[in-house]
């Protein structure tokens, strides 16, 4: 008889154990957010999915283009109603900053043809990312053939960057709507780091307007600008308002606007070091900061190891020398990134 009482005994303990772990269970996923996992993207939903692991550490592992499935539905200017690519992580009053905080490597591949329109609708933090946070990281990832349509604090890349981009690039059309400005054509309001990147595309917008970066109150270095940037104010080929730092940085695109208009910087209240624009290709003579060069001083490697760049000559465009952070062909190019494609 005491066998069979233990023996109930044991059954409803075991009973009350289990129902405890499942209702514990249930109480953690509905009271406690879950742990973000570490991604490998291969495709537009697995890139997707990082707005939902906002700490995770994740790795792009090919190229991503609109032949990619999850394109249409995700990123193509038939999606969401038109409005393209929801930016990953936002950066506005209403919801606070809900930024990347982990990493995301690009590990060298590119994403290419995102939409991405957002216009006049108070919409903050635009970009392939809307907002990357303190100690979140996005490195060696291209964005190509970009179009990104917002109304302030828009990038190629990045909206709003409290944390590190480096060895970073993009190209295409990058347009903010908004007279709150922080327009750029990599990183739109950066006041974290930006290194060793570079941006070629088309930068138009109101205030605060840059080649690479529209306000910087972080760190911009080893990085440079290529292509045109149009505004009404505080407008440069590299930076459009820089409270920061900018050094070893260089731009070469068509700055044009109204007011506080700059070959390098549009206006500046921090500090600009061995940094240069190239006079005759933006159309610039002066600068908020740095130096002004002709063409030819700008693919002149003396121009620049004469302030100390770490750079080095290499006998062709094709080829590549990794030991330096700069690479030029003298006399015929201008610096380019030991890292950056072939």
């Amino acid at each position: 008889m005491e066998t069979i009482l233990n023996s109930g005994r044991h059954h409803h303990v075991a009973i009350v154990s289990i129902l405890l772990i499942t209702l514990a269970l249930i109480a953690g996923m509905v009271g406690c957010a879950p742990r973000s996992q570490n991604l490998e993207i291969r495709t537009w939903y697995d890139l997707d999915a990082v707005r939902y692991n906002l700490r995770g550490h994740h790795r792009l592992m090919n190229d991503l283009d609109a032949t990619t499935p999850g394109y249409e539905e995700l990123a193509s200017p038939t999606a969401n109603q038109g409005k393209g690519w929801e930016p990953i992580g936002i950066f506005v009053s209403t919801q606070g900053f809900k930024g990347l905080t982990g990493t995301f490597d690009g590990q060298g591949y590119e994403i290419r043809d995102l939409f991405i329109n957002h216009p006049g609708q108070n919409w903050g933090s635009v970009g392939l990312f809307g907002a990357v946070g303190e100690g979140g990281v996005v490195e060696d990832i291209g964005v190509m053939n970009v179009t990104v349509i917002g109304d302030y604090q828009v990038g190629g890349l990045v909206g709003c960057n409290e944390g590190t981009v480096r060895d970073c690039y993009s190209s295409g059309s990058v347009t903010g709507e908004s007279y709150v400005g922080y327009v750029g054509g990599l990183v739109g309001d950066n006041s974290g780091t930006v290194s060793n990147s570079y941006s070629s595309g088309n930068v138009t917008g109101d205030v605060k307007v840059g080649g690479l970066v529209g306000w910087n109150y972080g760190t911009v270095s080893n990085s440079y600008s290529t292509g045109s940037v149009t505004g009404n104010s505080s407008v440069g080929g590299l930076v459009g308002w820089n409270y920061g730092t900018v050094s070893n940085s260089y731009s070469t695109g068509s700055v044009t606007g109204n007011s506080s208009v700059g070959g390098l910087v549009g206006e500046n209240k921090g500090t600009v070091s061995n940094s240069f624009w190239d006079t005759e290709t933006s159309g610039q003579a002066t600068s908020d900061g740095g130096v002004g060069k002709t063409t030819v001083e700008m693919q002149d490697i003396a121009t620049f190891s004469g302030v100390a760049w770490n750079i080095i000559a290499v006998g062709g465009s094709g080829e590549r020398n990794p030991v330096y952070i700069w690479n030029i062909v003298d006399d015929q190019t201008y610096p380019f990134l030991s890292w950056q494609p072939v």
